[in-house]
């Protein structure tokens, strides 16, 4: 009975210890590299055109402002076979000159559909209830890729009274269309004609494209990728496409634990934001900071003369100025690899407030206590 249960009580330790070890053995901050890379020529393309958007309720442009509306006016009706006589007078006043823009998704074939943004050019008060006529989508080569076309979904509202009175909800010029484009042609892609594949990391290490490599070699195979730069890692791939569809699937689904991160402080002088990453330590160092309040008070003296002086009452001025420094608290010690939640602890408990923290990182650096990039935006 006692050789059972001591087995038993073996076994359960030994369960434990390979949870514990299992648990320890994986990275607490692993990301797949799908999150932290991307295919060189898997990527989106911009796309712009310019429209008409008609069947507003006399929001639109107005002639002698925006007279380019006017003429895409004209020459979209001689398009359609009616000819307008010369020397017409058009007011498309339920009618605005727009721009046109997506963003292609890569891989997208003909007949898909992607959503459009739609923007105002000219002094078109709103584009509720409007339409967007068929406008061509070109790409920065000049080729069209997509028609777009359909009605105007709108969030913002503008309401205007005959005194001049205005209200303005959100922006009532710009609208969205979901499924407004439909693709018309294919991008060429890279994907299927290089022999080998280049993951490019979203942010540029010489540690993190190593492990990267690293990860990639340990599950294909020794030489399947190397690195080439602190971005770039060259990866052989499958000829056959079915086959290297699988392959980066595989591939981007490994977990990667990514490097630290460059000790860096972000301040934004217009909003007071103040941010610090984890990877910020500072040396030792003494900090003193305070508010100096000063205040001054004017007052009036009687300056009376002595009755047999012959002199003149007079009232002269007097200005008194006192000086306090608020709190007695307004001094901490930096410590040696002080991290960031002990700087922030210490900074907060002097009561100091975004403009001080600035003042006292910017001085920690000059002091060369801050172990950091202080960038300033």
């Amino acid at each position: 009975m006692r050789t059972d249960r001591s087995q038993r009580l073996a076994l359960t330790m030994l369960s434990m210890l390979m949870v514990c070890f299992v648990v320890m053995s994986h990275p607490v901050r692993a990301e797949r590299i799908k999150d932290l890379a991307s295919i060189q020529g898997v990527r989106v393309n911009q796309l712009l055109g310019y429209g008409l958007v008609v069947g507003l309720d006399g929001s639109g442009d107005k002639a002698n402002s925006s007279p380019f509306t006017e003429q895409s006016l004209r020459t979209m009706l001689t398009q359609l076979g009616i000819v307008v006589p010369p020397g017409t007078q058009l007011n498309p006043k339920n009618v605005a000159a727009v721009t046109v823009h997506t963003d292609l998704p890569p891989f997208s074939k003909p007949g898909q559909q992607v959503d459009i943004t739609v923007s105002s050019i000219g002094d078109a008060k709103s584009l509720r209830g409007g339409s967007l006529l068929m406008t061509p989508l070109k790409g920065i080569d000049g080729q069209v890729y997509a028609i777009a076309q359909g009605n105007l979904v709108v969030g913002g509202l503008s309401a205007e009274g005959a005194d001049g009175s205005k209200v303005t909800i959100n922006i009532p010029s710009s609208g969205r269309i979901p499924g407004g484009a439909t693709v018309e042609r294919a991008v060429p892609t890279p994907f299927g004609q290089d022999a080998m594949l280049t993951l490019n990391l979203k942010q540029g290490d010489f540690t993190t494209v190593q492990r990267v490599t690293d990860a990639i070699n340990q599950a294909i195979g020794p030489g399947t990728a190397f690195a080439t730069d602190a971005t770039s890692v060259k990866v052989n791939a499958p000829k056959n496409i079915g086959q290297r569809v699988g392959f980066v699937s595989m591939i981007e689904n490994l977990e990667v634990e990514p490097a630290a991160s460059v000790a860096r402080v972000i301040v934004n002088s217009r909003t007071g934001t103040v941010v610090i990453n984890s990877s910020v330590k500072v040396s030792p160092a003494a900090v003193s900071h305070g508010n100096l309040i000063v205040t001054i008070s004017e007052n009036n003296d009687v300056s009376q003369p002595n009755p047999l002086a012959g002199g003149q009452t007079v009232v002269t001025p007097r200005s008194d100025v006192s000086v306090s420094a608020p709190g007695d608290r307004r001094m901490f010690v930096f410590n040696p690899g002080v991290t960031l939640d002990e700087v922030v602890r210490a900074v907060n408990e002097v009561g100091a407030g975004p403009s001080d923290l600035v003042a006292i990182l910017e001085a920690l650096k000059q002091a060369g206590a801050l172990k950091a990039d202080l960038v300033v935006i």
